[in-house]
């Protein structure tokens, strides 16, 4: 009878516990369900909002010719914004306009900042400010107070900054008037540009591409003429990646030369590979403007922990023939025929106007890879990560990432000695998923990292080279292909764990014949790859421009004269 009744007691507790946790459940299911309508809501209203504000300025206005304002450059813009040929109210309100039709096609946008329509009222006391009257796009994680910094997850919603950010108010200061938030990917390490929030962004040439990510509603909205300047961040190609698939121009600074106090990721405390917030635009003068723009007294002054140092107009413009480390190839993975042709053509074009070529390759990156760019960056064993996700679903361009990450470490472990015979980079790579296990080995990580940094120092210097000319990932790719594949992302990544500045510059358009090439590679290139990028021809094609650290001005400048020079060829 005892052995019954114990028996019985058992399973009505079991049973009692399994209605428990379902409840649960259910109950924080409803709660994020809750959550994402109220974000949901926040959007439509203030898209409704917006535009029936432009409706009544049309109204009011005529005459604005909208098409025209549109067509013009950054700089010749605030050109005429400053002798006041074009006031600031036509521009914002032909922006807003735009801005409105491009998120109805590409679902680009987060929010309207209904803000910006008081800052508009008083614009005119900034009237000195580099950037006085110009429309400004942020990314959504970065701070503008009273509003949600989400990074796309649901834990993070019903969370308004409590004040602008150290960029957004420069921004401010210097004249301009940010509007709109743009959407990213659920936790922002991927590079599509989907959550469960918001929803997938899509590709201003290709509704049938993602705009990539994480930046990748700037990229989208800009690539889509609702935006002429955007500020995106950087973590492994963030910024670059969504400039290459949309056909924009994107630049990631020296991590520290910008202020990141307001800045959200997606957790705090990683130290392998940095995070840099940087502009996102149509031409490079655009994004040298935004970078002298900000970097200012006045942000020396609100975040000290930045280094004083101004932007150097004369590096930028500078005219002296350059010596250009060039890679079609990195040693790790074989870039598509489309990113190897746009090297090749700017180099041949460069070349043509006087400047030296030597040929690079980064060292060691079959060992960084996995163990100093992924360990790093997952240092706890996506324990930071996993917690973010709770509370919600899982996007389904993140559900692949997922999988493996919520494999307990024993397993991964066990995986890992299974595959490293047959297969040596998928063993690494789910071996440095468990992350370096202790603070020793992290600082070891650390040390290692530095060490690196030095290494490819010396090497550059032995090559005695400037800068560096090397592909970026492209043609932009298919749905829910992002987080099946990382091939490829080692091309932009790598300068975030070297902390070199980066940007990138589109050049050119895929075609039939590279689509016909990719068809003979060999069949040990990435089945999936070839997959992701199918269909591309008629997509952006960019390259990427690297230089050593804090000579931001000089990447830019690089950046310009391939810009230059391929537009020369154009005509």
């Amino acid at each position: 009878m005892d052995n019954w009744t114990a028996a019985l007691l058992t399973g009505v507790a079991c049973i009692v516990g399994y209605l428990v946790v379902l409840v649960k459940k259910i109950n924080s299911l409803r709660q994020a369900e809750e959550k994402i309508k109220r974000a949901r809501n926040r959007r439509e209203q203030s898209l409704q909002r917006a535009e029936q504000a432009v409706l009544r300025y049309k109204e009011s206005h005529p005459t604005t010719d909208s098409a025209l304002i549109l067509t013009l450059s950054l700089s010749e813009l605030t050109q005429q914004l400053k002798d006041g040929s074009l006031s600031p109210e036509d521009v914002f309100y032909s922006y807003m306009e735009k801005t409105l039709a491009v998120n109805k096609k590409l679902n680009c946008c987060t929010e309207v900042l209904l803000e910006s329509l008081d800052q508009l009222k008083t614009v005119g006391s900034n009237k000195d400010g580099l950037l006085y009257g110009v429309p400004v796009s942020i990314k959504e994680n970065i701070a503008f107070k009273d509003h949600d910094c989400s990074c796309g997850v649901i834990i993070n919603l019903d969370q308004p900054a409590e004040k602008d950010s150290v960029l957004v108010q420069i921004l401010k200061k210097q004249g301009a008037i940010p509007f709109v938030k743009t959407n990213l990917p659920q936790a922002l390490l991927s590079y599509d540009c989907s959550n469960p929030i918001y929803g997938q962004t899509v590709n201003p040439h290709n509704p049938q591409k993602t705009s990539g990510g994480s930046s990748g509603g700037e990229a989208a909205l800009i690539g889509g003429g609702g935006s002429l300047l955007g500020i995106g961040t950087d973590l492994g190609g963030s910024i670059r990646i969504p400039a290459s698939f949309s056909g924009i121009c994107g630049f990631k600074p020296t991590a520290g030369r910008l202020s990141s106090q307001g800045v959200r990721p997606i957790y705090r405390g990683q130290k392998s590979v940095l995070s840099s917030p940087g502009p996102m635009a149509r031409d490079v003068d655009s994004l040298a403007l935004c970078m002298q723009a900000l970097l200012c007294d006045h942000m020396f002054s609100l975040d000290p922990t930045v280094p004083p140092l101004p932007f150097n107009m004369e590096i930028y413009r500078s005219s002296r023939p350059l010596r250009i480390g060039y890679l079609e190839n990195d040693g790790y993975t074989q870039p598509s025929p489309s990113m190897a042709r746009g090297v090749r053509e700017v180099k041949a074009l460069l070349e043509q106007a006087g400047h030296t070529f030597v040929p690079y390759c980064p060292l060691k990156m079959n060992e960084i890879v996995p163990e100093l760019w992924l360990r790093g960056l997952l240092a706890d064993g996506t324990t930071s990560l996993l917690q973010k996700l709770k509370g919600g679903p899982v996007d389904p361009c993140l559900k692949p990432q997922v999988f493996e990450y919520r494999l307990p470490k024993w397993l991964k472990k066990i995986i890992s000695f299974l595959l490293k015979p047959v297969s040596p980079r998928t063993s690494a790579r789910i071996s440095a998923l468990c992350g370096v296990g202790s603070v020793p080995e992290l600082w070891k990580q650390h040390a290692a990292v530095e060490d690196y940094i030095h290494e490819t120092i010396a090497h550059w210097r032995s090559c005695k080279i400037d800068v560096l000319l090397c592909p970026v990932i492209g043609p932009a790719f298919n749905f829910l292909y992002c987080g099946k594949t990382s091939v490829n992302t080692n091309y932009t990544f790598l300068y975030n764990l070297l902390n070199f500045p980066a940007g990138v510059v589109t050049v050119s358009t895929v075609t039939a014949e590279d689509e016909e090439e990719f068809e003979h590679y060999p069949n040990k290139f990435n089945k999936v790859f070839k997959e992701a990028v199918a269909g591309g021809e008629g997509l952006p094609v960019a390259v990427q421009c690297v230089a050593l650290p804090w000579q931001d001005e000089l990447c830019l400048h690089f950046m310009k004269e391939v810009e230059q020079l391929v537009k020369q060829s154009k005509k």
